[in-house]
């Protein structure tokens, strides 16, 4: 059964990963036990604005194994095919190679030794000189097909070369690895020398850090062409909506003008009692209109899809998935039993008084097949917690402690816990995981998968 993974993305901000065969179908659902000191509810965070602000979806071509790329070097010819697909195949081949590059950068990050760290990142190092050796020999003469190669050529050089600074910065430092450690700094120093040589960044944004940083961000928004899908957002339910507010809106007039005409036969001449109770009517209208739609909306939209995200292939413009979503608070009753379950499961100290809110996503695969080479997709959504610590403290005092005949203190933080439950179905299988979000104003502290 596939797994689905769920890992801290950003400082406040996490992600829920999965992959997606052709024709597939899986549903994701999110359960989240928000503590009522928190502060949140319907009145406070309202989930349309929270889910457009702070809910993003990510799909791609995925491979399973990232540091064997997948797009073969011929690929990447000029010869082969017309000229959209040399750009498609370019795009695959540059982006399977940043994907590959940040995984096994990630990996060799873990490795606290410099024993097994400098061996590691020198070999890294090397898989990469030959990668990028592929690239850099089908230069296309064609003046078309040139930028295309060089944007790409361009951010693959800058991001290697920052990779394997942010690699050693943040390695093991040892002197017994000097000529390792001089062989990945040849490295970064041959790849910004190949850019300069090659005029590929002017001197005014090489000497901007911004400038180039956001240059580059543009480049990699380029190479995700044809590899990363196009999105589109619907709201299910505008007509529903407004056959809603419609509806309230006749039959409240329809009171009103019921009102008005009794005021008339009661009221022989225009006076100023009648003037008055027109006015009460309308305002009392007004004031009450907005207020029962609301509600009728909210109990006639309780456990409908709310959201439908369509993403097609950038150059085809054919569909490859659909997603349908749900965001919404719920109630104990309406959690699921095995949901329930697993909730009850905690400890009785953790079983304070919290706010359910549930996120739901049916994705289903619409492709018969992918690109060559490529046999799943990866699908990611990404979690803004911000809206959550809004209302958090943001500190709890002082700790004080006593050492012989000396008192000392020192400052504390508060920190809350989200309880999260993940579940997926899959193929008719189901799959249940507890975790335990702990974060403070400022970060995500910690996130526990609970066995």
């Amino acid at each position: 059964m596939n797994k689905t993974k769920l890992s801290q993305d950003e400082n406040l901000s996490f992600k829920v990963s999965h992959q997606l065969l052709p024709q597939d179908y899986q549903r994701i659902d999110l359960y989240f036990s928000l503590p009522v000191e928190m502060g949140i509810n319907p009145s406070t965070l309202n989930e349309e604005e929270f889910f457009y602000s702070n809910i993003k979806n990510h799909s791609a071509y995925y491979a399973d194994q990232l540091h064997l790329p997948l797009v073969r070097s011929r690929f990447v010819s000029q010869k082969k095919g017309e000229q959209s697909d040399y750009r498609l195949n370019l795009n695959l081949y540059s982006y399977q190679v940043k994907k590959a590059l940040d995984a096994d950068i990630k990996q060799t990050l873990k490795l606290k030794a410099a024993e097994e760290f400098y061996p590691a990142a020198v070999e890294l190092a090397e898989q990469t000189l030959s990668l990028t050796k592929k690239l850099r020999r089908y230069t296309p003469s064609d003046k078309k097909l040139n930028s295309f190669f060089e944007n790409a050529d361009n951010y693959l050089s800058w991001h290697i070369e920052q990779s394997f600074l942010k690699l050693l910065s943040r390695g093991p430092k040892s002197s017994e690895f000097t000529a390792e450690r001089e062989l990945l700094l040849s490295l970064c120093r041959s790849e910004n020398d190949y850019r300069i040589e090659n005029k590929y960044n002017s001197q005014v944004t090489l000497d901007d850090a911004n400038r180039i940083t956001n240059k580059m961000r543009l480049l990699q928004r380029l190479i995700e062409y044809g590899v990363v899908f196009q999105r589109k957002t619907r709201y299910l339910n505008v007509n529903l909506k407004r056959f809603v507010r419609g509806v309230v809106t006749a039959v409240i007039m329809a009171f009103v003008m019921l009102l008005v005409l009794n005021a008339r036969t009661n009221f022989t001449e225009v006076t100023v009692a009648l003037v008055a109770f027109l006015g009460l009517i309308y305002g009392l209208r007004e004031t009450f209109k907005e207020d029962l739609t609301s509600l009728i909306w909210r109990k006639i939209q309780k456990g409908r899809p709310k959201w439908q995200n369509l993403f097609t292939h950038s150059v085809t413009k054919k569909r490859i998935l659909s997603q349908i979503l749900w965001l919404e608070y719920i109630s104990n009753k309406d959690l699921p039993k095995s949901v329930n379950a697993l909730f009850q499961q905690r400890r009785q100290q953790n079983k304070q008084a919290a706010q359910l809110l549930h996120f739901r996503c049916d994705n289903k695969v619409m492709a018969k097949e992918f690109l060559p080479g490529y046999d799943e997709i990866q699908q990611q959504t990404f979690f803004n917690l911000t809206p959550f610590v809004r209302f958090l403290k943001k500190g709890a005092g002082r700790l004080y402690s006593l050492e012989g005949q000396k008192i000392s203190s020192q400052g504390v933080e508060q920190r809350y816990q989200i309880n999260l439950i993940l579940r997926h179905f899959c193929k008719g299988e189901e799959s249940l995981q507890r975790f335990k979000i702990t974060l403070n104003r400022s970060e995500i502290v910690n996130i526990e998968s609970i066995n």
